[in-house]
């Protein structure tokens, strides 16, 4: 009885600890739903983190949990994962979205979290017990994903300026003014609707391997659903207000077309990619989307350099977070 109970907390302590990484993912990522809305004055930065929260929780009921899928039963093989293998996981994540969050650095709390997974499971049983085709899709992705944002941004841009080519500035700002509102809270509906996910990933897994779900339902518990879209709607309410200035400015100067063109294009590839059930990053699309808007204009009006900072945190994400997870495996050895 002893046993059991002692069990039970251990699995309610790493749920709290999924809830709060996915509370972060929320606060951590909020500058990328929010950073080229509050960067074009469309929305002052209060108003656009109640927006994006808002959207980020409405996107329960709009995407399948196919990205809550891949991270609960198409990551590692079945029998590996244990509680030890989920606070590794956590622990690496978290750690790895804290040094990003604190340096202002635009990383990806999806890769984090899948190097986080990676690095534990290795340290538990080697590579072998992961599953190559969700591994390699997810990796794939991290070029996909910044790739096709690009060139939906870029190809949204002309489009655009295609069609308001005889339109007066003025006017043209006027509209846009408008429309980013429609396509900052499509990008903010993808950015839950892939991001909550990977939460409720996590979290079932571990509910399957301690014996609280059948690995054969085909959903995760009402509970665990709503607790991670809420608590990302909560983490962006709340906002990383570090990475903000990065993604809205520095990168390049967006206006309301432009920032309504990144957002747009952002938006298609988060669609597509939670539609096919990839775990991809929000960081990622829409930095290749405002770089895309951006280049359609001139070479020189991207910050190249910047854009260069982001990628470097973007290699080195996984195996950072692999590295702090496999080491996080073997401390909870030791704790319990």
């Amino acid at each position: 009885m002893e046993n059991a109970q002692s069990a039970l907390y251990v699995v309610i302590m790493l749920v709290t600890l999924a809830l709060l990484f996915d509370f972060m993912n929320g606060f951590h990522d909020a500058a990328n739903s929010i950073a080229t809305v509050v960067s074009t004055g469309v929305l002052k930065p209060g108003q656009a983190v109640a927006f994006a929260a808002f959207f980020n929780f409405v996107a329960i009921f709009v995407f399948h949990l196919s990205v809550a899928t891949t991270i609960g039963k198409n990551i590692v093989q079945p029998g590996i994962v244990d509680t030890h293998v989920v606070f590794g996981a956590l622990c690496g994540a978290i750690a790895w979205n804290v040094i990003t969050w604190w340096y202002g650095i635009p990383s990806s709390s999806s890769h984090a979290l899948i190097g986080g997974i990676v690095g534990a499971v290795i340290a538990k049983a080697g590579v072998g017990a992961l599953l190559a085709a969700g591994i390699l899709k997810t990796v794939l992705f991290i070029f996909v994903s910044p790739t096709l944002g690009f060139l939906l941004g870029s190809l949204m841009m002309v489009l655009v300026a295609w069609i308001c080519r005889r339109q007066r500035p003025v006017r043209v700002d006027k509209w846009f003014r408008r429309l980013q509102l429609l396509s900052a809270g499509a990008y903010s509906l993808g950015h839950g609707g892939n991001d909550a996910q990977k939460t409720i990933g996590i979290i079932w897994m571990l509910l399957i391997a301690t014996g609280y779900t059948a690995a054969g339902d085909k959903t995760p518990p009402t509970w665990v659903i709503v607790s991670c879209y809420a608590a990302i709607g909560l983490g962006t309410l709340f906002g990383g207000w570090r990475i903000v200035k990065t993604m809205g400015q520095r990168i390049t100067k967006l206006k309301p077309v432009g920032g309504f063109c990144a957002e747009t294009g952002g938006a298609m590839t988060l669609f597509l990619a939670t539609a096919l059930g990839i775990p991809v990053s929000t960081t990622h699309t829409i930095t290749g989307a405002i770089v895309g808007v951006g280049s359609t204009r001139n070479a020189s009006s991207v910050r190249w350099g910047v854009a260069g900072n982001i990628v470097w945190a973007w290699i080195f994400t996984i195996p950072a977070a692999a590295f702090m997870a496999a080491v996080a495996y073997w401390v909870s050895l030791l704790l319990y």
